[in-house]
């Protein structure tokens, strides 16, 4: 029996760089060869079906019945022959006799025989003597407040066109036409097959090397989202045999396998040689970036794909590559994203070749619609949760300068990104806990921070890019925080400038302070490794103070130059054993419960111009900063003085 093991001494390493469009072809070319994009065949199913809605209709649906099937009173009253009621005026109305000329009916009652009008009941009335006759006002014409059979449904007429997604609407209107059952494509079944040496079950205790297997779940709610049946497999090892044995039962028992990772070119990477040894590779990397190493293929006369095991690679590959397939096996495309026009607010590098899909949160701040990266990275999928859009930078440009104008495909709604709260500045874990309490009392406004430190921040307010920023800048020469910055970085700007917190800066170590660091001279020491804050952040320019106080070369503490974008990041690093000590606040350190060396207390401030302040853009902030449920909740994350919160001072040019 011949060996399919790719040996490292004959295995082919090969990505290509093949654009994303003629990737596509490619594939779906080869498809086409083997009829493997043949729309689902269709099924019936009841149409009371909890998840009716959103299948896709496999053939015409053409009504049984006509709706009302009889005529039917539009209005409570009397059914009356028009031509009876002609010449009533409201000083003469017109008798008619109960019985014979009236027919008393309610909204829906069929018509009696000989009737063709409903006089409203506003315009009878009623002869208290003779309860045997009534008068009508209004005279009323043929048909008048009647609702002929057939005027919604007539029988035989199309309901639902093929190829149509059905929406909770489309029910009602098939049970208006008589229909029980309605036919539908059938879902298209989706494998997927995780691997890797290193993939730990959901809730299993992690050791290093350790990584969750959550890939599957965005998957798999992706193809459950786009109108497929998922199926996933448990995490197949990084051994060659194995994930074919795997590809080949998914084949068997589905319409598309898809692997998630071993999509590159490393000696642990099967994924492109497995699907060539069961059929025929059509593609191995194309030139999008996150997601370059994808293998796509033919086997079985099925579609088979190798997608990125990084989880925001692996859900950008899957929209661009599995929606669009499964799209064509239901003969339906998903509703369009809504695009608009925003200004990015930083300067985006990007290599050329490749297309970049750039996630970015998104806000109205002012006339302009802003759009701020969030951090990139292919393995950040926190940028999947944060992100309310995605700037396509195709791969002939370099990137995008600060200001640009970039076509933002949004991924939530409009209305929802347009009562976006922009803040960009400081981080602190009071901001990430105002965004909870502000969907909680507002549920349609929305709190987007981006951690750029607090010059950064008065930057962004300088440029219009955000509504508010969260500032702790010391004045070494005068000790006050905030206002000689706010004057130097915004002199022609009217602000107000609103206390968050007090808050005590410190030194952040492990469990037990090992190294028993003490105080900052304490990272002078050769064996301390330090992380550092970015340059612009707050901390950043306290710890350089102090270090100049101290007559200290910042050169002189190890990981100086290592620089981290927020306070959990660096309680992170401490954390996980990468540093030994980091310049932060009390509640990141019991946030990941390390220990706590208190330092100096400062000032941490809101900085909002003054436009923004009184547009009531932002009052559902503002009116946090006074409740007793949100300041109690902030004072618990340990180490801020909640006393002076919502304490105003504005400053003019």
């Amino acid at each position: 029996m011949e060996d399919l093991t790719p040996h490292r001494s004959h295995r082919r390493y090969f990505l290509q760089d093949i654009p994303l469009e003629e990737a596509t072809a490619r594939w779906f070319d080869a498809l086409s060869e083997v009829s493997a994009l043949v729309p689902m065949p269709g099924e019936d199913e009841p149409l009371t079906a909890p998840d009716i809605v959103g299948r896709v209709t496999a053939w015409p649906v053409w009504a049984v019945a006509s709706s009302p099937h009889y005529d039917a009173a539009a209005m409570d009253g009397i059914a009356v022959r028009a031509a009876d009621t002609v010449g009533a005026t409201e000083t003469r109305p017109t008798a008619l006799a109960v019985g014979s000329q009236a027919v008393w009916v309610d909204t829906g009652d069929p018509m009696p025989v000989g009737t063709d009008a409903v006089v409203m009941i506003e315009h009878v009335q009623r002869d208290n003597g003779d309860p045997a006759t009534v008068r009508v006002s209004d005279p009323v014409a043929p048909w008048q407040h009647v609702r002929p059979l057939g005027e919604d449904i007539v029988a035989t007429e199309l309901v639902l066109p093929e190829n149509h997604r059905i929406t909770p609407a489309d029910l009602g209107a098939c049970a208006a036409a008589g229909l029980t059952m309605v036919p539908v494509r059938r879902r298209p079944r989706v494998t997927i097959i995780p691997t890797g040496d290193e993939l730990a079950p959901i809730g299993a205790p992690r050791k290093p090397g350790d990584i969750p297997e959550f890939n599957s779940l965005i998957l798999a709610a992706l193809v459950r989202q786009w109108g497929g049946e998922p199926m996933v497999c448990d995490p197949v090892p990084d051994d060659f045999e194995a994930i074919r044995e795997a590809v080949s039962s998914g084949l068997a028992s589905s319409d598309v396998v898809a692997i998630n990772a071993g999509s590159s070119a490393g000696d642990a990477d099967h994924t492109a040689s497995v699907i060539e040894s069961l059929g025929s590779l059509q593609v191995h990397g194309i030139a999008v970036r996150p997601g370059h190493p994808v293998a796509l293929g033919v086997a079985n006369d099925k579609p088979v794909m190798g997608l990125p095991g990084y989880p925001v690679s692996a859900a950008l590959t899957a929209e661009l590559l599995l929606m669009p397939l499964l799209e064509r096996l239901l003969g339906s495309s998903m509703p369009a994203r809504r695009r608009i026009r925003a200004n990015i607010t930083r300067k985006v590098a990007s290599p050329t070749g490749e297309d970049e899909f750039l996630r970015v949160a998104v806000g109205r701040v002012g006339s302009k619609m802003i759009a701020t990266p969030v951090q990139r990275g292919a393995g950040v999928v926190m940028s999947l949760v944060r992100a309310d859009g995605i700037v396509r930078i195709p791969r002939h440009a370099e990137g995008m300068d600060a200001g640009a104008e970039v076509e933002v495909e949004l991924l939530r709604p409009l209305e929802e990104v347009q009562n976006t709260i922009v803040a960009i500045g400081s981080h602190d874990l009071a901001l990430d806990l105002m965004r909870s309490f502000l969907r909680r009392g507002h549920p349609s406004v929305n709190l987007a921070s981006a951690h750029v430190g607090s010059l950064g921040g008065l930057l962004a307010l300088r440029r219009g890019e955000a509504h508010v920023s969260g500032c702790h800048l010391l004045d070494t020469e005068t000790g006050e925080y905030n206002t000689s910055y706010v004057r130097r970085y915004l002199p022609d700007t009217p602000v107000a400038i609103v206390r968050l917190v007090g808050r005590t800066q410190g030194l952040m170590t492990a469990p037990g302070n090992p190294l028993h660091i003490a105080s900052l001279e304490d990272l002078l020491r050769p064996e301390v490794r330090f992380v550092n804050r970015q340059r612009g952040s707050g901390t950043r320019v306290l710890l350089d103070y102090r270090l100049q106080q101290m007559g200290a070369a910042p050169d002189a503490i190890t990981g100086y130059q290592r620089e981290e974008y927020s306070h959990l990041a660096v309680a992170a690093a401490v954390s996980g054993g990468s540093a030994d000590a980091g310049l932060g606040v009390l509640s990141a350190a019991r946030a990941l419960e390390l220990e706590f060396v208190p330092l100096l207390n400062e000032e941490y401030d809101l900085v909002i111009p003054v436009e923004h302040y009184e547009s009531g853009h932002l009052q559902p902030m503002l009116d946090l900063l006074n409740a007793p449920d949100f300041r109690q909740a902030v004072d618990a994350l340990g180490g801020y003085d909640v006393s002076r919160m919502g304490e105003l001072r504005t400053m003019q040019p």
